[in-house]
């Protein structure tokens, strides 16, 4: 069986739960690329979709990443809304020297946990890469909520990892979801970069 021919079996044999989980899930990462708060309403929608499927594709790291994403949805929902002491919301920054290595550790202790439970106490049989972009995502995931620059570098990796792995495991609409999260988190950084330099020069004039 050829390439495309698997392709299009799997196109077929999607779900319409798969295809509103994508759908909204894309539609999540839009409105995080125009820094629209909107970002949270429909990115909950499709994790908890996503809870349900990751579960029978036994990807149960994933599965459970979406339930932290649920968490952080409405963490990140405070965060953005909130007003500061000097009734500023929060604005987009790059991370730091400390938080660059708080991330780092943080996804390198995240997947070496995932992994050995994953391994040991599941049926997982892509134990390995389910374990890394769920650690990647979680950073991701916390420093979006944060407004850090870096959660598209982030999200970037993720997304990479995360197309073969969806194909391979037969969701073929995730896997094409993530191609798009890739092309999206590309445009954020370019946006949100355009913005910051702009904050900046209009803080010079």
């Amino acid at each position: 069986m050829s390439f495309f021919e698997i392709f299009l079996q799997n196109i077929l044999n999607t779900t319409w739960l798969e295809i509103t989980a994508v759908a909204f899930g894309l539609a999540s990462v839009w409105f995080a690329k125009k820094e629209n708060i909107l970002v949270y309403p429909t990115g909950i929608v499709s994790v908890l979709i996503y809870v349900y499927i990751c579960f029978f594709a036994k990807l149960y790291a994933d599965m459970g990443i979406n339930f932290f994403y649920f968490l952080m949805s409405v963490y990140g929902w405070y965060m953005w809304t909130r007003k500061d002491t000097r009734s500023e919301r929060l604005k987009i920054t790059r991370s730091s020297f400390q938080e660059h290595i708080f991330g780092i550790l943080a996804g390198v202790l995240l997947f070496l946990l995932l992994s050995y439970i994953l391994r040991n106490f599941t049926d997982s049989d892509v134990p390995w890469w389910d374990s890394l972009t769920t650690a990647i995502f979680i950073v991701a995931m916390w420093l979006m909520a944060r407004k850090k620059i870096d959660n598209w570098t982030a999200w970037m990796a993720g997304n990479l990892i995360s197309v073969p792995l969806y194909f391979y495991k037969g969701l073929v609409f995730t896997s094409f979801q993530y191609l798009v999260f890739l092309i999206l988190a590309i445009a954020g950084y370019i946006e949100w970069d355009r913005k910051l330099k702009a904050r900046a020069q209009a803080a010079q004039a």
